[in-house]
C-alpha cells in the first residue's frame, strides 16, 4: 500500500500566505488592465449634444443627467416628492449604485468600520440606487462633462432605468426618509453588490452601454475618472 504523507504544516502556512498575497495582487492587476484597455475605442465626443457629468468623491462615482429632455423625463421616476425637501429638486439628477449596508450606515467616512468595508467588498449583499438632485452643475476636477448624442443618451437612460427595482405598478421604490440630506434619496435597486460589481463598475457599464470610451472593467473611481481628465 502506498503511504500518503501529509505536507508539513509550514508548507501549508507558506501556501496560504502566498495565496493571500496573490489574490489581492491579481485583483489590482486586473483592475489596472481593465481601466487601461478601452471599450468603444473609436468613440469621439460629438460637437453638439446633451451634456452629462461623471462625478466622484475620490472613492465612489456617479452620473448626473438633465432632469428633463426630449429623450427622457426623470421626474416621474425620481419625483421631487420623494425628497425631504421637494424644493431642492434641480435641473439635473445624479445616479449612483452601491451596497445597501454601506450606503445606509456610512453617511460619513467617520462611520466606516472594518466590518462594513469588508462586507461591501467581499460580500454579495443587496444594492441601492442613490439619487441626488442638483442645480446647474459646473465642470471641475471631480465633475467631468461628457457630450452624448440623442441615441447615446437614450441607451444611457435605459441602463439607469433598468437598475431600479419596481413595485407591481411599475413605480420606483424609495426608502422613505432615507437620504444624507434634503436633496437626495435612496431607492431599491436590482442586482447584488460585490467586488466585481462595484459602484464604479456600474458607472463604467453605464458609459460603455452609451458608447463612451471607458475601460473594459472599472472597479475603482480612478478607473473611470482617468478617461475624462
Amino acid at each position: 500500500m502506498v503511504e500518503i504523507r501529509s505536507l508539513p504544516w509550514r508548507r501549508w502556512v507558506g501556501r496560504a500566505i502566498g495565496l493571500l498575497i496573490f489574490l489581492p495582487f491579481s485583483y489590482f492587476a486586473a483592475a489596472l488592465a481593465g481601466g487601461l484597455i478601452p471599450a468603444n475605442r473609436d468613440w469621439t465626443p460629438p460637437a453638439q449634444g446633451l451634456a452629462i457629468f461623471v462625478e466622484t468623491n475620490g472613492v465612489h462615482t456617479w452620473i448626473a443627467v438633465p432632469a428633463v429632455t426630449p429623450q427622457m423625463d426623470w421626474r416621474p421616476v425620481v419625483p421631487a416628492a420623494h425628497l425631504r425637501n421637494p424644493a431642492m429638486a434641480g435641473n439635473y439628477v445624479a445616479f449612483g449604485y452601491g451596497n445597501r449596508e454601506f450606503y445606509l450606515n456610512t453617511p460619513t467616512w467617520g462611520d466606516l468600520t472594518v466590518g462594513r468595508a469588508l462586507g461591501a467588498v467581499f460580500g454579495n449583499g443587496p444594492s441601492l440606487m442613490h439619487v441626488y438632485h442638483e442645480r446647474d452643475p459646473k465642470p471641475g476636477d471631480d465633475r467631468r462633462p461628457i457630450i452624448l448624442t440623442s441615441e447615446q443618451y437614450r441607451r444611457l437612460s435605459a441602463y439607469i432605468l433598468a437598475s431600479f427595482a419596481r413595485d407591481r405598478e411599475g413605480r420606483t421604490r424609495p426608502l422613505a426618509g432615507r437620504g444624507y440630506g434634503e436633496d437626495d434619496v435612496f431607492y431599491e435597486a436590482r442586482g447584488g453588490y460585490n467586488l466585481f460589481r462595484t459602484c464604479n463598475q456600474w458607472t463604467g457599464s453605464a458609459l460603455r452601454v452609451a458608447g463612451v470610451r471607458v475601460g473594459l472593467w472599472t472597479p475603482f473611481s480612478q478607473s473611470v475618472m482617468a478617461r475624462f481628465r
